[in-house]
């Protein structure tokens, strides 16, 4: 296989020390990558300041990249400040898909019991269009944009994966009763993709309903994908980590046509920087997923069993699953049984 190359950005916040620690599990596999180093974030932004936090050499590399790797990245909820590092490249590379799969771990069943389900959001448009407008110091205006292509080619990666993995059922969330044109718009995309996918069914939720049954009973949504726009399924997929224990679990592809990107679902936490307390795992399998789709798969099948094998055995994990290992500790334990299911393989 021809050696791939990796656009590294550590991010902010505990991200570089999640990331080295993330390259270290990736290195026991024993895969060949060119890891190509590229600064962006508000780190990055405080010391060189400008209208974004991405650097031109950072575009440059992601333009001669196979995939990126993005560490948590910190981003400032005040108007006037440069877009997040993400939904940057999200919308220069048209990464439309982002899949957050929300397992339950064995011998960490979450306090609302087993779940296996996966979210998938529409990445580029919906509210997050970047459509925004200050009209006086008084009125401000975001325009939600929702289009047909968006909707269908979303809905398709929906059935698609449901298809692959022999599930049954779509969920599509929306709220088309309020929302009459753009929810509207996106349930007749989503049904006309529905129309070619006999044997798996399309069941549709008011996203207000949906987060109560979430709470109420997870267990139904089993098996099942659940398909939504932008910030609906942002906020319902964060919602959902909390039944497999916490975000700190939770990995997040981002995937495009030519291009992805991928990253572990959670923030920066600067107040845990070198206290080695936050959990890898959503780091550690963000990597899973990209070297899967670099091609690398028993490399990311040997990192998916190795991180499920030491979660299961509860002796080297960090405080938010019930154990008292620091970050380092976890990681280190992972990289040596992904190293020895490498080599068995």
């Amino acid at each position: 296989m021809e050696r791939r190359k990796v656009a590294l950005i550590k991010g902010d916040g505990t991200g570089p020390e999640l990331v080295d620690l993330m390259l270290k599990v990736v290195s026991s596999v024993d895969v060949d990558l060119e890891l190509i180093p590229c600064p962006a974030g508000l780190e990055w932004w405080e010391k060189n300041g400008g209208s974004s936090f991405i650097p031109e050499e950072t575009w440059y590399n992601l333009e001669h990249s196979d995939a990126c790797f993005k560490g948590p990245t910190t981003t400032l909820p005040k108007p006037g400040t440069p877009r997040s590092v993400v939904v940057s490249i999200r919308q220069k590379y048209d990464l439309y898909a982002n899949i957050r799969p929300i397992k339950s771990f064995q011998n960490n069943i979450g306090p609302l019991g087993e779940v296996d389900f996966v979210c998938v959001r529409e990445n580029t448009e919906g509210m997050y269009s970047g459509l925004e407008h200050r009209l006086s110091d008084d009125v401000a205006i975001t325009v939600r944009k929702i289009t047909r292509r968006a909707s269908e080619r979303i809905a398709r990666v929906s059935f698609d994966m449901a298809q692959e993995r022999g599930w049954k059922k779509v969920v599509a969330l929306h709220k088309a009763n309020i929302l009459k044109e753009s929810d509207g718009l996106f349930l007749e995309a989503v049904r006309t993709v529905a129309n070619d996918y006999t044997g798996i069914a399309l069941e549709e939720y008011f996203i207000d309903n949906f987060g109560q049954q979430l709470v109420k009973n997870p267990q139904r949504f089993n098996q099942n994908i659940i398909l939504g726009t932008n910030l609906f399924m942002d906020l319902m997929s964060e919602v959902a980590s909390g039944l497999v224990g916490s975000i700190g679990t939770v990995s997040s592809s981002n995937i495009g046509e030519k291009y992805a990107l991928f990253e572990p679902a959670h923030g920066s936490a600067p107040k845990y920087v070198g206290l080695n307390k936050v959990n890898p795992t959503a780091t550690i399998l963000a990597a899973a997923h990209m070297l899967e789709y670099l091609g690398y798969k028993d490399q990311s099948q040997s990192i998916f069993r190795a991180t499920e094998q030491v979660i299961a055995e509860k002796k080297v994990t960090t405080y938010d699953m019930g154990g008292s290992a620091g970050t380092s500790q976890m990681a280190e334990a992972i990289a040596e049984k992904a190293r020895g299911l490498t080599i068995t393989s």
